[in-house]
């Protein structure tokens, strides 16, 4: 009989003796969240005192704590005396959970998992921080694969809360819940995950570059443009900025494993603008240049004026629900001078401003010029989707123009998104501009790893926001935005690229369904 079998496996972790594999960046900082936690702590690594040295850095870092005031001299103290480097693997033996952070390369960790099986015990618990690499995989050829759980934690592992708590198919759900429980108490946020390429935060935050890169590739924008929009929605750094951090050649390396490892699915394709980049050494802030040149930063965005709208003519606010609202309020501030205020219009299908047979419309997936032709409507504007509400003075704003607009439309468009209180950037006649697509493409991911039981939609939720500093999760993103609009605006970019990369997952699908015969909120 397995260890894992028996209903008193795994014994409780609380306290227990820990045995880290490997002292770098992310090893370092799981013996230091566990040494704060009270475990004594085994720290190895292959490389002859690496593990030394990983300590005596933990120590400078954790003496700044204390002059800042942020840690007492006893925590110090008690803290560093828990860890002690050891040579050899054999010195730590009597430890109940190894937490492996080594080279993600498959063969070496299942090589360390095979030698560590004889040395520890066999109610000893086993973990990967793998980010990337299959728990099953992992666990193929150990005589007991049930104790092997993945606990991938993200950098920096002392301040990230986050803990992806990874399941294989051999993984006992009693040591997946003694991970869960433990994570806990270190203060961390668990959430299970299944093995599967990426996990949830790797797998669902692919859009996030993939969109701006497929932008960038269609010259929609500039980088900064791209990045100033999506910052507008709240995120803390926007995907050009975000890939020059990461670096180009980490985050196309991880955009690849993700992409071979689910069959070359192209949802999942890697970009032709990352690889030149990757190929011509441009890899972000590390070499001195990606997206932005370093340190000289050019991600600055030039000020553009706009004349004032013409108001002369007559002014609709069509469409219902919190945008609409935002814009009809936007709309009779701008007009307050003129003595009167615009129309409403509930029930024409579309959210936007007429003005004088122009239309100034919110998004719905489709080019400018594909409304124009389709409407009869020559002076078409499409504005990206607005996130945060009521709309800040200033908030930037993606826009495009249908084709055959008219000279004075053309000036009118910005003038009026200017006087709603953005600051209009002008994209080329894309599909779903920059927010509305990249929100829709993260939701509709986030609904396939749940449609596959990678994950819960509040796993998701709680993932992406302290995995990645989401200002959402997906699922709370969309139930701000309908389930039937979300699925409008990618069948209008699957019919739009003519591909795979938009199909629409088929649980936000059967949620349309089931909200059109009353079963859904």
């Amino acid at each position: 009989m397995s260890a894992a079998s028996d209903s008193s496996f795994p014994p409780s972790l609380q306290g227990a003796p820990l045995l880290v594999v490997g002292a770098g960046i992310m090893g370092a900082g799981i013996a230091q969240v566990a040494a704060q936690a009270g475990h004594p702590v085994w720290l190895h690594d292959a490389r002859e005192g690496a593990a030394a040295e990983a300590k005596a850095r933990l120590a400078r870092s954790l003496d700044a704590l204390v002059a800042k005031g942020r840690l007492s001299a006893e925590a110090l103290t008690q803290t560093l005396a828990r860890i002690t480097p050891v040579g050899a693997l054999a010195e730590a033996a009597g430890a109940r959970l190894v937490v492996e952070a080594i080279v993600e390369k498959l063969d070496v960790k299942r090589a360390l998992f095979r030698e560590l099986e004889g040395l520890v015990a066999p109610d000893c618990v086993l973990a990967t921080n793998t980010s990337s690499i299959s728990v099953t995989a992992i666990a193929n050829g150990l005589a007991h694969p049930e104790r092997l759980v993945g606990m991938h934690f993200f950098n920096p592992v002392p301040l990230m809360k986050l803990v992806e708590v990874v399941s294989g198919l051999q993984t006992a759900p009693a040591v997946a819940e003694a991970i869960f429980a433990l994570s806990a108490a270190w203060g961390k946020t668990p959430v299970h995950a299944k093995s599967t390429p990426g996990f949830i935060v790797n797998r669902i935050a692919r859009p996030y570059y993939a969109e701006t890169l497929a932008l960038l590739l269609e010259q929609a924008a500039t980088p900064a443009v791209l990045d100033a929009c999506l910052r507008a929605a709240g995120f803390r750094m926007g995907p050009c900025e975000l890939m020059d951090l990461i670096g180009h050649d980490t985050n196309f390396s991880v955009t690849q494993s993700v992409y071979e490892a689910n069959f070359f699915d192209k949802r999942f394709m890697p970009s032709l603008v990352q690889r030149e980049l990757v190929d011509g050494g441009l890899l972000g802030r590390k070499s001195g240049r990606g997206f932005y040149v370093y340190p000289d930063d050019g991600a600055a965005l030039p000020v553009a004026v706009h004349g004032a709208p013409d108001t002369a003519g007559a002014v609709a606010v069509h469409g219902q629900g919190p945008i609409a609202d935002a814009l009809a309020q936007a709309a009779t501030a701008a007009l307050a001078d003129q003595g009167w205020g615009p129309a409403r219009v509930t029930d024409s299908g579309w959210t936007g401003l007429e003005i004088d047979g122009a239309r100034l419309m919110l998004t719905d997936g489709r080019p400018a010029s594909q409304v124009a032709a389709e409407t009869g409507c020559r002076d078409v504007a499409l504005f990206d989707r607005p996130v945060r509400l009521p709309v800040a003075p200033g908030t930037a704003l993606a826009w495009a123009l249908a084709e055959g607009a008219s000279p004075a439309w053309r000036a009118q468009a910005p003038a009026w998104l200017a006087a709603l209180g953005f600051a209009p950037l002008p994209l080329a006649d894309v599909p779903g501009l920059v927010v509305a697509r990249t929100l829709a493409m993260l939701i509709n991911e986030a609904a396939d790893a749940v449609l596959q039981g990678v994950c819960t939609p509040e796993g998701a939720d709680a993932a992406m926001k302290l995995g990645v500093n989401y200002p959402a999760g997906p699922f709370e993103w969309l139930a701000a935005w309908r389930a039937s609009e979300v699925a409008a605006l990618l069948d209008a970019l699957d019919a739009h690229h003519r591909g795979e990369r938009y199909r629409v997952s088929p649980w936000l699908r059967r949620r349309v369904w089931a909200r059109q015969t009353g079963d859904a909120a």
